[in-house]
């Protein structure tokens, strides 16, 4: 049982890293399809509390789903690099990504710095890493380049 424990605590900056990457996958990839961008988001709110669907119904009601739906529009993001202070609980974290959106003229890159905390949770199949992501918030969403196609 003590080797067990363990590989669970030397894995804990693996887990978190991966449980934070995942969310942002699953939030902000997105297709011009409604029922693709619901399935995704509904699987990242099991990652985390209520501030993401804050955020999520913030976009719904300025009606930025429908605009990538309307426009034909995919977005992905590249997560760069996710950083964990260990050392306070709940573990403090800083995600640094890239989020294109593509449209049929050109591709849009942005700079995504998003923040929060991660409590530690039940393991389950929704939520295989065992955190929620909690206090989501996005600190900078800018615009970097726009790419001619």
């Amino acid at each position: 049982m003590l080797s067990l424990s363990q590989d669970l605590s030397q894995n804990l900056p693996v887990e978190a890293r991966k449980h934070v990457k995942r969310f942002h996958e699953l939030f902000f990839t997105l297709a011009p399809d409604k029922s693709a961008i619901e399935s995704n988001i509904q699987r990242s709110l099991y990652l985390t509390d209520k501030s993401a669907f804050d955020h999520y119904k913030d976009l719904s009601e300025k009606g930025y789903y429908n605009r990538v739906i309307s426009g034909n529009i995919n977005q992905r993001i590249e997560v760069d690099s996710v950083a964990c202070n260990f050392n306070v609980y709940p573990y403090d974290v800083t995600t640094y990504a890239r989020q294109y959106i593509i449209r049929e003229k050109n591709i849009t890159e942005r700079s995504l710095i998003t923040t929060g905390r991660l409590q530690n949770s039940v393991r389950s199949d929704n939520n295989p890493h065992g955190f929620i992501l909690e206090s989501f918030r996005v600190v900078e969403n800018r615009d970097l380049r726009v790419i001619d196609r």
